[in-house]
């Protein structure tokens, strides 16, 4: 089975060289949060959301003991109560942006995302108005160490992998939402670790533009993103070869 997530490829370059860790483990901890909240029960065991934000956390290489912590603040009676909420926009030229965030303070969520986009010739759309453009998918990142080739895609399209993709001796699996679970249960049953699984919203269609305006919009992306309550952004933009080399 073959494909290309680009978006996928992208974050996971950008991840390995972002530079503000500090962001990074916030975010982390707003995950490990919500899914104990959300989850009800503090034993990842029991929790397979707040199994997937510990493996995150790991992916980031956020120390055992931030995590144990995080966990544990998050359990406490009377802590934050971190909510999540989604945002859909469009940056210029027609691009479409998902915005997913985790807040204890919409208000302050909402507001700063419209001074973003009011900045940088984008406009706040409608809730369900990106419905159309996103489907909503599982991703795992999987190093491909010792692993047998075939006998992996074998699993992985038992498991309801839709796509399995290769690049930099690093596996991208894609499934349906529906099969996030079945994929996490299968891939501990075999005792492989992901580098990463999210929850993604992969556009159905691209909307290509021309380089300088392709990095004006990842410009908006890298602030959106910076942001301490945004969890995520996804976008339709077509990432050409030119536009990738540019923002490495």
């Amino acid at each position: 089975m073959s494909g290309h997530n680009k978006w996928s490829t992208i974050k996971r370059k950008k991840g390995a060289l972002d530079s503000k860790r500090s962001k990074a483990f916030s975010k982390i901890i707003k995950e490990i949060t919500v899914a104990i909240k959300e989850g009800g029960d503090p034993d990842p065991v029991n929790n397979p959301r707040l199994r997937v934000a510990i493996l995150n956390a790991k992916g980031v290489n956020m120390p055992k003991d931030n995590i144990t912590r995080a966990i544990s603040k998050a359990s406490e009676k009377g802590g934050a109560n971190i909510t999540e909420c989604s945002y859909e926009a469009y940056a210029s030229h027609g691009v479409a942006l998902f915005i997913d965030c985790a807040t204890d303070n919409e208000k302050r969520t909402i507001a700063n995302i419209r001074m973003y986009l009011n900045k940088h010739n984008g406009t706040l759309g409608t809730k369900g108005s990106l419905s159309f453009i996103f489907d909503r998918k599982g991703v795992f990142t999987i190093p491909k160490g010792t692993l047998d080739p075939d006998a992996f895609e074998m699993e992985m399209i038992d498991a309801g992998a839709e796509d399995i993709s290769l690049e930099e001796d690093v596996y991208t699996v894609t499934t349906a939402l529906e099969d996030f679970g079945t994929m996490q249960r299968k891939l501990e049953e075999l005792g492989i670790e992901a580098e990463n699984a999210e929850l993604e919203r992969i556009p159905k269609s691209t909307v290509k533009v021309d380089l300088e305006s392709g990095q004006k919009v990842m410009k908006l992306i890298d602030i959106l993103e910076d942001d301490d309550d945004v969890l995520n952004v996804f976008h339709n933009m077509e990432m050409t070869e030119e536009l990738m080399d540019s923002l490495e």
